[in-house]
């Protein structure tokens, strides 16, 4: 599993803590707090960079677990909590042949947002037929290298590689049956990206 982070100290072990008993690397993305070491200590691998990028830092943390001959890869992000059966999830639909699994992320935690935005939401993922994120995302690695990989932008890799995917003939499900937690902060990494988009709804 791959989970990029960028300064994420505090959100990271919860979401280490879900991804428990998994090949996980981390790849702490120009940090300046203790990522890295947070995420050795809860037995994670730890790449390096610094790129301030979160295409090029889950590209890495790609080539990280391919190098160790991986079939399938699960990406996610440091502020997000997957449930215990995720990968399981994933790798079933895999065993029936698709070759790229985007999942739904549902938000807990509104803190800090005016109570219109949680209708907002709920609206704005109604309307849109296949949300694509890089917090709930699976794929095999023969589709994930013909396709070119993840491209190192700052926001919509993940919608990228999947338009990628699917332009190169790869069986790609969307689906509401594997979801994840996000969070809804207010202080996003990403431009443009999840906590960009609620910032704007409502």
């Amino acid at each position: 599993m791959v989970v990029p982070a960028h300064d994420e100290q505090e959100r990271l072990p919860a979401c280490l803590a879900a991804l428990r008993d998994a090949l996980v690397v981390v790849v702490a993305d120009a940090c300046t707090d203790r990522t890295a070491e947070v995420a050795r200590r809860h037995g994670a691998q730890v790449v390096e960079i610094a790129a301030r990028n979160v295409g090029a830092a889950r590209a890495a943390g790609v080539r990280a677990l391919l190098r160790h001959g991986v079939s399938w890869v699960a990406t996610t992000d440091a502020d997000t909590l997957v449930p215990a059966d995720w990968l399981d999830s994933q790798l079933r639909y895999a065993a029936r042949g698709w070759d790229a699994v985007v999942g739904t992320v549902e938000v807990t935690d509104w803190a800090g947002h005016p109570p219109r935005r949680v209708a907002a939401y709920a609206g704005h993922y109604a309307r849109d037929p296949a949300p694509v994120h890089g917090a709930n995302l699976g794929f095999t690695a023969h589709a994930y290298v013909t396709s070119g990989g993840f491209p190192p932008v700052r926001t919509g890799e993940d919608r990228a590689l999947v338009a990628a995917m699917t332009a190169a003939g790869h069986r790609v499900l969307h689906t509401p049956q594997v979801e994840v937690i996000t969070s809804a902060r207010r202080r996003y990494r990403a431009p443009h990206g999840f906590g960009h988009l609620l910032t704007t709804l409502g």
